[in-house]
């Protein structure tokens, strides 16, 4: 199922372009640590049956998005906030249609 959840599979390739970055610290933990938010939350909610239960997830995994897009803003790393970008426009999408089914 998930192999075919467009949303996922953008986000498993943005926390792989996250956790490549040269960066250290803090700044490099939160960021793997929201990047991973993302797939994971997801990844929970496309599991869930109710509309509510689902937008709610998909709402905590938008959260994640502009949290890793706001770090991406800070490194100045245009490339992988593309990409983001799209990850967000899906989303949203999920969000308003409120399931994935």
């Amino acid at each position: 199922m998930l192999a075919n959840f467009r949303c996922y599979q953008i986000a498993k390739e943005v926390f792989a372009d996250c956790e490549k970055l040269p960066l250290k610290g803090e700044i490099k933990s939160q960021l793997n640590r929201a990047a991973l938010s993302i797939v994971l939350n997801l990844a929970e909610g496309s599991g869930k049956f109710e509309k509510n239960d689902q937008r709610r997830f998909f709402k905590i995994a938008f959260g994640s998005i502009r949290e890793v897009q706001a770090i991406l803003d800070l490194i100045k790393n245009d490339e992988i906030l593309v990409k983001v970008d799209r990850l967000a426009a899906s989303t949203w999408c999920l969000i308003k249609a409120g399931a994935v089914r």
